[in-house]
């Protein structure tokens, strides 16, 4: 699903009422009336019954008069609205005014916001559903004043609140909280989801996502969606059908090579994910001693031993046997386990270096790069991919700093010429083009060692099928999150371990091949 940006949205708007005649007004009808759906349809999940009281808080701009618009539709609908003014008079907008107006004539009336009126503060409690209408995706300062507290009414009181567009002090392109936000049960948001929706501290005030049609003309919309940037869903991850007359070295020679004593799980976690994830041939590299362990677990896979140094890890000596298997493999991924000794470390990065071949870094063959970002740049026109999380992504050198994630990853992917996948909650992958994926999929119960095997496992075995990496890569993370979701609902996010996402990949592909887009 694609993203837009503030600047894309105020444009589409601009050219329908102004070059095309929609009526701006008519817009605003089609909006509030989402959001007045999506405000009966959480006061009902709340209270289990018709919502009968309902508060909405308006700004004095344009997302102020989607507000004014849905408390009367609200009042139309049966419910006692009161619906609140924040902000002056004087600065509403000629839509927000026309609003009121057409409130005042159904029987309600827009109030000025008192924040000391204990009455009101009251009344408040005893609502079933609040909407949050104070500002839309223009917002760039940080809430002050009686906006400010407007939202730690609606945060304070336990009743859910629906957000029109984006919660009130979300920022719309980077999801940065301006000061406070709104958490909100559920928004609507019109044409295009944005950015702010999915990032940072503010995607997760989102709540339940609806994103509404308001009657944009269809060409403006494609034109938006010239933006590199979109939300991956089960919509967009599909699976080709596999030939009848195919045979296992049609569906990818992959080589993994990982492991070191202490690390005996990360190669068996990797290898058993790019097997369930339908790779036709996998080879595990490991240290010597991790042998005997890989080969105890891994019935389906090839482990075969490297020479190992003292500590357990691989021993520089395993370079020559390591590249001999890697440049017969269609895809490689390093890294998942293999330590931080000398010997390994200068392994990985003599193979990052001399393998031509699509190239997957995962954990510590993202770490053996640290002070080496030149053997990673040397590489640029080759297919490689860097899996790393927070912490290995700023020993590479990269900048969380301005808490711009999606920004922070495109800047790397463009600068080094790889494919980016920034691990955490809504993982980022970018490309050098500049375009990026935000995932859907995946909650806190996949925050434990192992779970980052698993994805190396997975997309390896998707590109070695000969999936592209542009299609493979947001594919796998959301496969990988879907699992963990499935792995949560079943499970609970306490008790459930990397080794369960692997038991629901099935069911995951599953889904995706039902969705198939590619020909037969």
């Amino acid at each position: 699903m694609k993203i837009a940006t503030a600047q894309q949205m105020r444009e589409m708007d601009r050219v329908a009422i102004q070059e095309r005649g929609v009526p701006s007004t008519d817009l605003m009808e089609t909006a509030a009336r989402a959001v007045a759906e999506a405000a009966l349809a959480e006061g009902a999940r709340a209270g289990g019954e018709k919502p009968r009281l309902a508060v909405c808080f308006c700004g004095a701009g344009n997302n102020g008069g989607d507000g004014v618009c849905a408390a009367r539709l609200l009042l139309e609908a049966g419910l006692e609205v009161r619906a609140i003014l924040v902000g002056k008079r004087e600065k509403m907008t000629a839509d927000c005014r026309e609003m009121e107006r057409r409130l005042e004539a159904a029987g309600g009336t827009l109030e000025d916001f008192d924040p000391n009126s204990s009455s009101f503060a009251l009344w408040c409690l005893e609502a079933d559903v609040m909407v949050d209408a104070l500002f839309g995706i223009g917002l760039n300062s940080p809430l002050r004043g009686d906006a400010r507290t407007a939202v730690q009414m609606m945060n304070t009181c336990d009743i859910p609140v629906v957000s029109a567009d984006i919660p009130s002090g979300v920022e719309a392109d980077t999801g940065r909280i301006l000061g406070d936000a709104v958490h909100a049960a559920a928004t609507v948001t019109f044409t295009l989801p944005k950015a702010g929706h999915y990032l940072g501290r503010g995607g997760l005030c989102t709540g339940r996502l609806v994103v509404c049609d308001i009657g944009i003309p269809l060409d403006l919309v494609l034109w938006a969606e010239g933006n590199q940037f979109s939300a991956v869903t089960g919509e967009d991850v599909y699976l080709p059908r596999r030939p009848r007359e195919a045979h296992k070295g049609d569906f990818g020679k992959v080589y993994l090579l990982a492991g070191s004593v202490g690390y005996t799980g990360a190669p068996v976690l990797a290898a058993r994910a790019a097997l369930r994830t339908g790779a036709g041939l996998v080879t595990v590299g490991v240290p010597e001693p991790v042998w005997p362990v890989a080969a105890a677990k891994l019935d389906e896979a090839m482990p075969h031993p490297l020479p190992a140094g003292p500590e357990g890890g691989l021993a520089r000596a395993a370079y020559e046997s390591a590249l001999e298997r890697m440049t017969h493999s269609d895809v490689c991924l390093i890294g998942p386990g293999l330590g931080r000794s000398p010997g390994a470390e200068e392994v990985i990065r003599r193979l990052v270096k001399a393998v031509h071949g699509p190239l997957i870094l995962d954990a510590d063959g993202i770490n053996a790069l640290e002070g080496h970002i030149d053997i990673l740049d040397s590489r640029q026109g080759l297919v490689t991919v860097l899996t790393p999380h927070d912490g290995e992504f700023a020993r590479l050198g990269g900048d969380l700093s301005t808490g711009d994630r999606l920004e922070a990853a495109r800047r790397f992917a463009r600068e080094h010429g790889c494919c980016l996948i920034l691990k955490g909650h809504r993982t980022i992958t970018a490309f050098p083009d500049g375009s990026a994926y935000v995932n859907t999929t995946g909650n806190p119960g996949m925050a434990k060692g192992g779970s980052g095997d698993v994805l190396g496992g997975v997309l390896l075995a998707l590109m070695g099928q000969g999936i592209p990496c542009r299609e493979a890569a947001p594919m796998a993370v959301w496969i990988h999150g879907r699992a963990g979701d499935l792995c949560a609902r079943e499970l609970g996010e306490y008790g459930m371990l990397p080794g369960d996402l692997i038991e629901r990949l099935p069911q995951v592909l599953r889904e995706c091949e039902s969705r198939r887009k590619w020909p037969d």
